[in-house]
């Protein structure tokens, strides 16, 4: 019994599908309450139907089918005939290669540019979607019943009244349905027969993987359509629109109404309908970008009133009020060409800076780094949502294909692998021969790139110093030094970061290349860590020189500490701070604002600028301008593809932005304020461009953001540390707490200015530091640290030592108290929700009984039809090692002697499997007798499987045992 159970097909295939089924499963309830929190930017994830909403054809037969059929175009491919030969040779041994295959294609040459149109038929998607190991809806009767409670409801109320749903009329709600990994032999558990069962998608998909893969010569690199429009063989090859923006049976035509408009920024994204359109990768793309959108709401409200309590509190604020109430004389800001000038100059800023650094402060900045762990984990849980919604839970990136560039460079390879989730046999870079020495020189690269980055932010120090230093910019104007120095150097660094990132961004991709990554999940994350990595210190190298280096080691009026000749700068006036917080508002803001000029105003002017030179003759169109649009493969064509890392610049531009908002959210309480604004229309202009200006995309599998998220995690760990250095040595808070302390707990600061001043005997100025054109007859001026007068030679007084411990305690304790909060929401909250987990291991067991009863149904109609035949039927072992049928033979017998009398050139093992798989599915192990040639025994189970084998050797005996 224990041997026809390990031959059983149901027992190994239900034991697959439950290990797969246990990484994928939906929850009702916890969907439902998911999608009513407030960072959900989702369509109502209503379990009623996962069947994507059945896009409705133009009417017109020649707008999107073949010219002499009804076949649907999958995909276009479009050349331009220049009567070259060999181009037109290529074509046609391409195009040959693809009809073997098993793809339609129709050819359209009445034009300039001549256009291929391929449509995959229904045996070539089941022979793909099995190789591609794509999961597919399964026939289930089991219904599931939504959920609800009094908290749901309440929350429906809300949105409903909020308006922020989408129209159900428009949209309707889609249901979750089970779903497998596809297999032609299991075809009875898919619901073939289904019109719309190999979605739009699934037909792209396949077809794309046939372009990219398949030759065009005989060397093993002249393959894939990639090369070929590389060569120029080709022009362009896409999928189709499913309609222009004015046809309203068209998908992109209700995507570009209901959600791409920016006037319908308030509602939910139709996140199944966009997957559908456009992809997993896109889908998931919209939905974090929504998300993250709708978690800095709170974010950016605790900011906004803490600015509000700034404001309000302001007159009672002792430190500003001694400040503009002051006669205190300061220090020269530079040497000879500086005048002394009066404290109460600073009023202005004074006040802004208190408007910024007050005692809300410390508490926005522990609620922001709260705020970051509890981001990425609800992250975390909604994502595992979506992925299982969409039938990737468990999805490994060894099941994606490899890359066609990848297979090309190592087509002579002589190291092969196998694949332990496809088990296909894949050759395998060297490591320690092309690995490893790619990967040295990628990071050795992008280390130098790193060093440049800082060099240019040294490069800004400079030009500051110099500018400290001329005779004719300025003298003793306060105003200057305060507001033109800071932005212009702003400005300078901005200029220096686009120029560095263009030149670096091509480089990375010329390395990523070297380093031969087999997929293209793999490539883009390797080059996105690249790219990152230098960004990271572009952006934020000169906000952290504010924050953390100057002003902090400059010396004293006595003995300044100088760079190259050069005195160190100063803060400005109004504090580090608040220079930080310029530095901050011109990076930040200025990024946003040129990267939405540069991705929606720079392609109209490009087009209003084309059409100009057109219509005033300054420049003749170009013959692909000449394509008249009669259908839809012509007016795609028009549009601009989209490159292979076409999301990488918008998840860059967010993580940046995510950078800005916590690393740096204690000098810019604003930031995440001016990031939601920023990302309300960035959500909807990305979608528009996506859909008006862009081919469609060939959809692609991913299971999350991917090296994004850690990347995020990381700058979360980065601003705890940060904001902590901040708030302990950029603030007033940690000196004027010790001054609180000092005073016996007496809430009156009165006095806290004079204290963090010091006094300074002017006539101890070195020669040629003095300023030469005084206005001030003064003997004693006062500068901004914590030293004795002269009379103790400016040493360091008791009273700097302890806000130095206060400092250092500050930043270990928040450190420490802020971390274990992070740890404990980690723990806390899982990656999957309980309801999620549950709902996995029912799904297994639903996919397992499903199996089983469909096993059961086609046991019991071979035995029927088995107990009819009359005269059994038996498979003998030759004397020459061939297996052959007495009697009437059965089909599956026949089948297996077959692939053994057939099996030249194939080695054992695939052999051997072909025919235990045949044996294990149609049960025969456990239905019939089989005899040898030799000892004309009966015997079953094992000893079958060892006929066979040997059989099998028998048929290969130059082969080792």
């Amino acid at each position: 019994m224990d041997d026809e159970d390990e031959f059983f097909d149901t027992n190994s295939l239900a034991s697959y599908v439950s290990s797969v089924s246990r990484k994928r499963a939906n929850d009702n309830g916890y969907l439902s309450l998911s999608r009513n929190t407030i960072y959900h930017s989702a369509v109502d994830l209503e379990m009623e139907n996962l069947n994507p909403p059945a896009v409705k054809e133009h009417k017109h037969k020649t707008w999107r089918c073949f010219t002499k059929s009804d076949l649907v175009v999958d995909f276009v491919l479009a050349y331009e005939d220049d009567g070259n030969t060999h181009r037109k040779e290529v074509r046609q041994t391409f195009e040959k290669h693809l009809e073997e295959v098993g793809l339609i294609l129709e050819r359209e040459t009445n034009q300039k540019i001549n256009f291929v149109k391929i449509h995959a038929p229904k045996e070539v998607l089941c022979q793909y979607a099995e190789i591609l190991k794509l999961r597919l809806p399964i026939k289930d009767d089991c219904v599931q019943k939504e959920s609800s409670n009094i908290i749901n409801s309440m929350v429906n109320k809300a949105l409903n009244y909020c308006n922020v749903k989408l129209d159900e009329n428009k949209f309707p709600p889609q249901k979750y349905v089970l779903t497998s990994v596809f297999s032609r032999e299991k075809d009875y558990l898919f619901d073939m027969d289904s019109e719309n069962f190999f979605t739009p998608s699934v037909r792209i998909s396949v077809v794309s993987y046939i372009l990219h893969r398949e030759k065009f010569g005989e060397e093993e690199h002249n393959k894939g359509i990639k090369k070929l429009i590389t060569d120029k063989v080709y022009k362009a090859a896409y999928p189709l629109h499913d309609g222009d923006l004015r046809t309203e049976q068209s998908q992109r035509c209700l995507l570009y109404n209901e959600w791409a408009s920016v006037s319908k920024w308030m509602k939910y994204q139709p996140i199944d309908n966009i997957k559908e359109y456009f992809g997993v990768k896109f889908a998931l793309y919209f939905c974090w970008l929504g998300f993250y959108t709708h978690m800095l709401i709170p974010a950016a409200v605790i900011g906004l009133l803490c600015i509000l309590y700034g404001v309000i509190t302001l007159p009672n604020d002792t430190l500003s009020q001694d400040v503009c109430n002051s006669t205190t004389i300061m220090c020269p800001l530079c040497d000879r060409n500086c005048d002394y000038w009066r404290l109460s100059e600073t009023c202005t800023y004074s006040k802004i800076l208190y408007v910024i650094d007050n005692p809300s402060t410390l508490f926005f900045a522990v609620f922001m780094s709260f705020w970051a762990a509890l981001y990425l984990e609800l992250w975390k849980r909604y994502s595992a949502e979506l992925t299982h919604r969409w039938g990737l839970t468990g999805f490994d990136v060894q099941c994606e294909p490899p890359r066609p560039e990848y297979l090309t460079k190592l087509a002579k390879a002589k190291k092969h692998k196998v694949n332990y989730v496809t088990q296909e046999n894949e050759p395998v870079v060297p490591f320690w021969r092309i690995k490893l020495p790619t990967l040295i020189l990628s990071f050795t690269v992008a280390l130098f790139w790193v060093l440049i980055a800082v060099g240019v932010v040294f490069g800004i120090v400079i030009y500051r110093l110099t500018l400290l230093a001329s005779d004719e910019l300025y003298a003793d104007n306060t105003s200057y030094y305060t507001y033109v120095m800071p932005f212009t150097a702003g400005i300078l660094n901005l200029i220096c970061i686009m120029i560095l990132n263009y030149i670096y961004n091509y480089l990375a991709e010329i390395l990523t290349e070297m380093e031969l990554q087999r997929t293209q999940t793999e490539y883009d994350e390797s080059l996105a860590l690249k790219i990152y990595m230098f960004q990271f210190v572009n952006y934020y190298s000169s906000i952290f020189y504010i924050a953390f280096l100057k002003g902090k080691f400059i010396g004293y009026p006595a003995k300044y500490n100088r760079l190259f000749g050069y005195r160190q700068e100063e803060c400005s006036p109004g504090g580090c701070l608040f220079e930080l917080t310029i530095q901050l508002s011109i990076i930040m803001i200025g990024k946003q604002a040129l990267n939405s000029i540069i991705e929606m105003i720079l392609p109209l002017i490009m087009k209003m600028y084309n059409s100009f030179k057109i219509s005033t003759g300054i420049e003749k169109p170009e013959s692909e301008d000449d394509i008249i649009c009669c259908n839809q493969w012509t007016e795609d064509y028009t549009l601009s593809d989209i490159e292979p890392q076409g999301l990488f610049n918008e998840y860059l531009e967010m993580v940046l932005q995510y950078g800005f908002v916590t690393i740096f959210v204690t000098a810019f309480p604003l930031a995440p304020l001016f990031a939601l604004i920023n990302n309300i229309f960035e959500m909807r202009l990305d979608a528009q461009k996506l859909i008006k200006y862009y081919r469609r995309p060939v959809p692609h599998r991913v299971k999350d953001i991917g090296i994004w998220l850690p990347v995020m995690d990381v700058l979360g760990r980065i601003s705890v540390v940060s904001n902590a250095f901040i708030i302990a040595f950029s603030s007033h808070f940690i000196p004027q707490l010790v001054y609180y302390l000092r005073k016996g707990g007496n809430k009156d600061m009165t006095g806290y200015l004079d204290f963090s001043l010091s006094r300074f005997d002017v006539m101890h100025f070195k020669n040629g530091t003095a300023p030469e054109k005084p206005t001030f007859n003064v003997s004693n001026c006062y500068y901004s640290e914590y030293r004795h007068s002269s009379e103790y030679d400016y040493h360091r007084p008791l009273e700097y030592w302890h806000i130095m411990a206060a400092r250092l305690a500050f930043v270990v304790v928040y450190q420490n108290l802020v971390g274990f909060v992070i740890s404990a929401v980690q723990w806390i909250i899982p990656d999957v929700p309980k309801k999620l987990s549950i709902q996995i291991k029912r799904e297994a067991y639903r996919t397992n009984e499903t199996i089983i009863k469909y096993e059961t149904e086609r046991a019991k109609t071979k035995l029927k039809s088995a107990s009819s035949i009359n005269s059994p039927s038996f498979l003998h072992a030759g004397a020459n090692g061939d297996v052959h049928a007495e009697g009437p033979s059965n089909n599956y017998k026949q089948e297996i002697a077959i692939l053994l009398n057939h099996a030249e050139g194939k080695s054992v093992p695939k052999v051997v499997g072909s025919i235990m798989t045949r044996v294990i599915s149609n049960e025969l192990a456990s239905t019939y007798s089989w005899k040898g040639q030799k000892n004309k025994k009966p015997f079953q189970g094992k000893e079958l499987a060892k006929a066979v084998i040997v059989s099998v050797l028998n048929k290969f005996p130059s082969e080792p045992r």
